[in-house]
């Protein structure tokens, strides 16, 4: 017989939400795992949320409060790791080259263009650093982005809050970059 997983609407009662609903119609179809539906639509809930890890599941609207306020601060540690980073590179350039090259200017005169060109060596401790800085990044990333795809109302507000204020107080610093040659506006 062959295995269908798919579900469709009709298969669960009207009166619980689909995240409290398992995946499998029966037993026979289970291969005995136990699997629970995610909500696929926004929701404002606290019980049975999971939360990244399958023993983590938030209950209560304490443990909601508390999730809140641990994702809000790791959404605004992502934004200050990004701006940590470029800081680290900027302080870590090792070669620093100008070259020059003509560019046709107005009336057929002649311009010259200067360009700076940055190097960093790659077996160095700051490429090292800015290396496992990476892969922390990366993965605060995929958790921040797993958070949200649990559709929790609340934990969607605390990752967008979160990455807000982290940028509201770790971009300002930013050193921004006018290229004049740019002429797309």
């Amino acid at each position: 017989m062959p295995h269908d997983h798919r579900m469709n609407s009709s298969m669960f009662p009207a009166t619980h939400p689909p995240e409290h609903h398992h995946t499998m119609a029966s037993s026979e179809h289970s291969h005995g795992s136990d699997m629970m539906m995610m909500a696929m639509t926004f929701h404002f809930s606290y019980k049975n949320v999971p939360l990244l890890f399958s023993g983590l599941t938030i209950n209560t609207p304490g443990e909601m409060a508390g999730a809140f306020v641990a994702v809000f601060f790791l959404a605004m540690f992502y934004e200050g790791l990004k701006i940590a980073r470029e800081c680290l590179l900027r302080k870590s350039q090792v070669s620093i080259r100008y070259n020059s090259m003509p560019v046709p200017g107005p009336n057929g005169t002649i311009l010259m263009e200067t360009h700076k060109t940055v190097g960093q060596q790659m077996l160095s401790f700051p490429h090292l650093l800015q290396t496992v800085l990476h892969i922390i990044q990366v993965v605060v990333s995929y958790f921040l982005m797993l958070i949200f795809m649990t559709y929790n109302g609340y934990l969607c507000i605390a990752v967008a809050a979160g990455a807000g204020m982290g940028y509201f107080f770790f971009s300002w610093k930013k050193a921004v970059v006018v290229d004049i040659t740019e002429h797309c506006h």
